[in-house]
């Protein structure tokens, strides 16, 4: 049981990159979806998050406008459209079902949420 992060790679500052989040063993009914991303030396963080029943969003401040995050039910996947990437973006991302909650709050609490996977590795550099 767990979420599989995938879709990261090397690109270059301005590029973008779609990361996908699908679930094995479960479903996503009723958990809001969260992508979360440890830089190098940095604890992981919260970068966005998707409710269940009417996919409101959240995002933290430095991908607003940048990133959207969508999710398909019907697929239990979830997916994160990362542009005009920047190397501070630079990290593993992972994604996670918050167990608590099917919607978003404003700040994502990391012991919310479980069924972490690998997670899946984006470079943003020239």
């Amino acid at each position: 049981v767990q979420l599989q992060a995938s879709g990261g790679g090397l690109v270059q500052p301005g590029g973008s990159l779609r990361l996908s989040c699908a679930a094995s063993g479960f479903t996503l009914d009723g958990y809001a979806v969260g992508w979360f991303r440890r830089a190098p030396g940095k604890e992981r963080e919260g970068v966005s998050c998707i409710s269940y029943s009417d996919a409101s969003t959240s995002y933290k401040d430095s991908v607003k406008g940048r990133f959207t995050i969508s999710r398909d039910n019907a697929k239990h996947t979830v997916y994160l459209q990362m542009n005009s990437l920047k190397p501070e973006d630079t990290a593993v991302y992972y994604c996670g079902a918050n167990l608590m909650r099917s919607r978003c709050l404003a700040a994502m609490t990391e012991h919310e949420y479980a069924y972490w996977g690998q997670g899946t590795q984006v470079t943003v550099s020239s």
